[in-house]
């Protein structure tokens, strides 16, 4: 499979915050790739978990696949048990296992500015 076929540019609008880039890969966990690449557009609020991480809803409701306790700074990630999708910005070990489903390229420290409750809207990026 290709790589234009298995990776999905994202483009992460923070309100008040600015714009973050990240890719979503479809050879880390298929299921979920494609379930998020076909609820998008989201627009959701942010949480905060323990200054390391911002997770929001998404709608999806899928299960583990390829689940990971350990996650890398950077990783994007869906969490089954909270529906949401995770971005760890710190070293963190997730509160359970996570479905790891891509990564951040351009502007991972803006998600140490996001509050409770940050307006974020994810979008295919052109």
């Amino acid at each position: 499979m290709s790589s234009k076929l298995s990776r999905f540019r994202v483009r992460f609008i923070i309100e008040g915050v600015g714009e973050a880039e990240g890719e979503l890969n479809r050879l880390k966990a298929p299921i979920t790739v494609e379930a998020l690449l076909g609820a998008l557009p989201i627009t959701s609020n942010a949480s905060v978990w323990q200054g390391k991480e911002v997770y929001f809803p998404v709608g999806i409701k899928k299960g583990a696949e390829k689940a990971r306790k350990e996650i890398e700074v950077g990783e994007i990630a869906y969490w089954p048990m909270g529906d949401a999708l995770c971005i760890f910005y710190d070293k963190i070990k997730p509160y359970s296992e996570v479905n790891p489903v891509g990564i951040i390229i351009k502007g991972l420290e803006l998600f140490r500015q996001v509050k409770q409750g940050t307006k974020i809207r994810v979008e295919l990026a052109e």
